[in-house]
């Protein structure tokens, strides 16, 4: 046997498959502003370290070929230079549909990545499970491995076009979401909504950014698959050694012009954030969700953390179920890939109403409380002006309650309820609201004296108090554990 024909027949099947749609449909691609699945993956990994897996995948169509990659894009490379995994759907291979070899090689990312400890990139644009599959393959699908990969190794979807049904079940089940101005997820696209329940509307209506940035499901807009693409790339640095430069301690002056030390004076914390954190470090998570806590990464002289601020601005930081939910599982996220949390407390408490209690409001902020409180992870809390009931206790605020650090800022209140409305409510004399008033007020030196705090601080030092912190948790050892995943 000579094998030049062999090499000739590998390559003409390679040819096919880089193909991907044809030349017509990546231009129709390419008009609407948006990268093909192939520059979608070459964006995602470091120049030239993209090897793919899979390409002569898919069953033989009339001309002996099957359709290029079978709809996927997927393989592995260097972000940072730090191994991944990623699996592209491809819009101009039949709607990006997926096929039976796709899923079979969508699941064996799952168990590429579980094995060899690997974070895991899925970029949607398609139409879920192809209609003409023969669902044959008793071999488990990507959700099961995506169910079982939670907590294990970071995972992103990146969601750049519509994406349906089995498809779009990849948002949720992925610790970071982020959509484009064209996307769009959904259980079922319009066309089946009309036939199953007559309603129709279009796919923005339907699951565009706008409705999965307020329902939760998505955590962050992208202007574009670039921008997406390289949102990516900045979420996956922080779950791993970084190449940017440690910064040196330094007195946060400024600060003081941006806190009033009145707890009804409302102000936005994402500027302190800013400028508590390493130069260009910091990433805000879902910032459209949950207005009343920010959560967000960045890095404190050098080191990854995660971290969880009331955000005095919206609702005075009353934290209400959106809040907590999201709280919940950025803290799970934390906590499965080993990040400190930081908690900056400024809180009234959980949001009171009937609409908050419809909401179910106590249990998405039990869930909170039960996350930090299992969290194996340092934690580092300060007690920014004012905490009170359960809210203080969702914020890590309770004493000995396996923080690294415990701090405060001179000026807080305290107590199960604010002084004013708490003494109407319970009825007091004149007298004793002002003697419940003065010990709220008087809180940072009474609970200090008691050692409910390790210190308390000047707002000045808040950074550098936080260094202290992570100095003195840096050579803690995380134990293994049987990780049972973040819930979606």
């Amino acid at each position: 046997m000579d094998w030049a024909p062999i090499l000739t027949e590998l390559e003409r099947r390679r040819t096919a498959a880089r193909a991907m749609g044809g030349e017509e449909r990546l231009a129709a691609h390419h008009a609407n502003g948006k990268l093909n699945a192939r520059q979608r993956a070459a964006a995602l990994f470091d120049p030239g370290t993209f090897v793919e897996i899979g390409t002569l995948a898919g069953a033989p169509g009339t001309d002996g070929l099957p359709p290029p990659a079978d709809g996927l894009i997927a393989g592995s490379g260097l972000i940072e230079g730090r191994p991944a995994l990623c699996g592209v759907e491809d819009f101009t291979v039949l709607a990006g549909s997926i096929g039976d070899a796709g899923s079979s090689k969508r699941y064996r990312l799952t168990e590429l990545a579980a094995r060899e400890k690997m974070p895991l990139v899925f970029m949607l644009e398609g139409a879920g499970h192809r209609l003409t599959n023969h669902h044959a393959n008793p071999a488990p699908n990507d959700l099961h491995g995506l169910a079982r990969l939670s907590g294990q190794v970071p995972m992103v979807c990146l969601v750049m076009g519509p994406s349906a049904g089995h498809g779009a079940l990849t948002a949720p089940l992925s610790d970071f979401v982020v959509m484009t101005p064209q996307a769009s997820l959904f259980v079922a696209g319009p066309p089946i909504v009309k036939a199953a329940i007559g309603e129709v509307v279009t796919k923005e209506e339907l699951g565009g950014p706008q409705v999965h940035l307020a329902s939760g499901v998505a955590h962050n807009l992208a202007a574009d698959d670039a921008s997406a693409v390289a949102l990516a790339r900045q979420y996956l640095s922080y779950f791993g050694p970084s190449s940017a430069p440690a910064e040196s301690e330094r007195q946060l002056d400024a600060i003081l012009d941006l806190i009033n030390p009145d707890p009804r004076v409302p102000f936005a914390v994402l500027p302190i954030l800013a400028m508590l954190a390493d130069a260009e470090s910091l990433l805000e998570v879902q910032p459209h969700y949950g207005g009343a806590l920010v959560t967000a990464l960045a890095r404190l002289g050098g080191q990854a953390v995660a971290i969880v601020a009331s955000n005095p601005a919206v609702n005075a930081g009353s934290v209400d179920a959106a809040a907590a939910q999201k709280a919940a599982h950025f803290i799970e996220v934390a906590d499965a890939h080993g990040l400190p949390l930081v908690f900056l407390a400024d809180t009234p408490g959980v949001m009171p109403g009937s609409v908050s209690e419809r909401a179910g409001t106590l249990r998405h902020a039990a869930r909170m409380f039960a996350a930090q409180h299992r969290a194996r992870v340092p934690k580092l809390h300060v007690t920014l002006r004012k905490a009170f009931g359960f809210g203080s206790s969702i914020m890590a605020m309770n004493p000995f309650d396996n923080q690294t650090v415990s701090l405060a800022f001179p000026a807080i209140s305290l107590g199960a309820m604010p002084a004013g409305a708490g003494a109407s409510a319970a009825g007091l004399d004149p007298d004793a609201a002002a003697r419940a008033l003065a010990e709220q007020t008087a809180s940072a030196w009474n609970l200090s004296g008691r050692m409910a705090y390790d210190e308390v601080i000047d707002p000045r030092e808040l950074r550098n108090a936080l260094l202290h912190g992570l100095r003195l948790c840096a050579g803690r050892q995380l134990s293994p554990r049987n990780h049972e995943g973040i819930l979606p």
